[in-house]
């Protein structure tokens, strides 16, 4: 498992490479990576987003979601890196990826840890929109996308 906070730019390529090097138990990897709009969720253009966060606490959540992932799936490994500092349209923000045997384990669990990303890492962004800045609230919709991840797996109950 690998977690990264970080303001440098990553190779999304090199990064899926070296999460699968050398375990041929690996059968799928799913990944998701986030970008930068130049429109914010409200309508607005959007010039540029800065996203601050709290080292220590920022890396010890992600490991938590990372590991509640490897707990509900049969995961061989999963990878998160988030970004920080000032961003432009177009740049990536975050990469998670998650590696196993199976394919449904890979894509669910890649779609569980972007949801928990979304609402529960401790991230504060502002956008910028060339005239005024505003600090993001949190949304109902990724609120909504991550309670459904309230149960296990195989459990009886709906997520």
């Amino acid at each position: 498992m690998t977690i990264r906070v970080q303001e440098a730019d990553f190779d999304v390529g090199a990064e899926l490479a070296a999460l699968s090097a050398g375990n041929t138990g690996i059968g799928g990897i799913a990944s998701f990576v986030g970008l930068v709009r130049d429109v914010a969720p409200h309508g607005r253009g959007q010039s540029s987003m800065t996203l601050e966060h709290y080292p220590g606490m920022t890396e010890k959540q992600l490991t938590a979601i990372a590991e509640e992932a490897m707990r509900r799936w049969p995961l061989e490994t999963c990878l998160v890196i988030h970004r920080y500092g000032r961003l432009l349209p177009g740049d990536r923000i975050v990469l998670v990826g998650t590696a196993s045997a199976h394919r449904a384990a890979a894509l669910e669990s890649c779609a569980f840890l972007i949801d928990w990303l979304k609402t529960r890492a401790p991230f504060w962004k502002i956008e910028d929109d060339g005239n005024a800045q505003r600090w993001v609230e949190a949304r109902d919709s990724d609120d909504a996308a991550a309670a459904r991840w309230a149960k296990a797996p195989g459990s009886t109950e709906s997520r």
